[in-house]
């Protein structure tokens, strides 16, 4: 019998035995040359943290708050698409687990069971994805349903405009299947696939055209409060704020979409600096690790989400797995947290943390004074 894994990467490992290869290389793969998929890693692991000695660490405590809304650590589940490709109870599985947890499970418009389905089976709070359409009455009808449905937040993914070019997929002519909560839209001729996250063809139901007003728009049509996705720069970040949003998530859609960008961590700073305040600052991409976690609450985000990893767990164990992969990143930050001598969420802060090793600083230092 094989040993259980104790992280991510052998969840992944396990999970990429089990899954139809299509299905494998939807989830894992990027836009072309995957050139940021891989160096997120490394931008990740090149921050590194201060531990810090002679502190009472005896009592920790991981949660925090998002919107509001109290949650057991700072990790939330990403809005990823089809999480029937993983396992058969699918987002029903995700939602319970998320909800069991403690934490925030923010459902994918693009879902392999409805949104209502899936409020009724969560055992937590839930927010929804979705698009701008071309049509506004859809719009409004999606966050409506949502709303109806019990979901607390209306997420709204911006960097989805443009189809991408995923070369996995495309070698491997991979079209998975349509959302049923598309299922009873009259969409007249529309091709609403699965293919590449992204519908293609003149068809497409999504909207190119929306500008900061459609954003300040729908802030004024929903009760939701509103979760912008996909933020990569200061400016995005403070527009997003400014027309209405009340949190924003740093994200470059896993890679997904466009290559060769900054990773999130990178950016991460200049959002939370040009935010201000005025709207909350969370992060996905990359994160596998308890220290990864760490590193983006120092650099100042609220809270991260992880898309991948969930797929790993709920592949390998269903709802279990999805629980066993959050249970390992709270163990992980909750470790980091007694070593680099934090004891709080908000205690968490830069001077935990370092970009250069004192070594190579040193050296710097004396070929300055030459």
């Amino acid at each position: 019998m094989a040993p259980d894994p104790v992280n991510i990467y052998e969840y992944e490992a396990i999970a990429k035995e089990r899954l139809d290869h299509g299905d494998y290389d939807f989830i894992a793969g990027a836009a072309t040359d995957e050139i940021t998929l891989h160096r997120t890693r490394q931008v990740l692991d090149s921050i590194v943290m201060k531990p810090r000695m002679m502190v009472d660490v005896s009592q920790r405590d991981l949660s925090t708050t998002v919107l509001g809304q109290k949650i057991n650590m700072p990790v939330m589940l990403a809005p990823a698409g089809n999480h029937g490709a993983a396992h058969i109870d699918a987002e029903l599985a995700s939602a319970k687990a998320a909800g069991d947890f403690g934490t925030v499970m923010v459902l994918s418009s693009h879902s392999a069971k409805t949104l209502e389905d899936v409020a009724e089976a969560a055992t937590g709070p839930i927010w929804f994805q979705q698009y701008f359409f071309k049509d506004k009455e859809l719009t409004l009808g999606m966050a409506a349903r949502a709303e109806a449905a019990g979901y607390s937040a209306l997420c709204l993914t911006l960097d989805a405009k443009i189809v991408p070019k995923r070369e996995r997929n495309i070698r491997n002519n991979y079209v998975g299947p349509e959302s049923p909560n598309y299922a009873a839209l009259e969409l007249g001729t529309h091709s609403w696939t699965f293919a590449a996250d992204a519908p293609a063809g003149p068809a497409d139901i999504r909207d190119q055209a929306t500008t900061w007003d459609d954003l300040e728009w729908l802030a004024g049509e929903t009760k939701l409060p509103i979760v912008v996705k996909g933020i990569m720069t200061g400016e995005d970040a403070r527009r997003s704020a400014e027309s209405g949003a009340k949190a924003v998530i740093v994200s470059n859609h896993g890679t997904r979409y466009l290559d060769t960008t900054f990773t999130t961590i990178e950016v991460l700073p200049e959002v939370v600096e040009q935010v201000d305040g005025k709207a909350e600052v969370y992060m996905d991409g990359g994160v596998r690790r308890g220290a990864d976690i760490f590193k983006a609450l120092a650099l100042g985000a609220r809270s991260v989400l992880i898309g991948r990893p969930l797929f790993w767990g709920l592949a390998v164990n269903g709802e279990a797995g999805v629980s066993s992969v959050l249970t390992m990143l709270r163990d992980e930050l909750d470790a980091t947290m007694g070593i680099c001598g934090r004891t709080t969420i908000d205690s968490i802060d830069l001077d935990t943390l370092g970009g250069i090793s004192p070594l190579q600083q040193l050296f710097d230092r004396r070929d300055a004074g030459r």
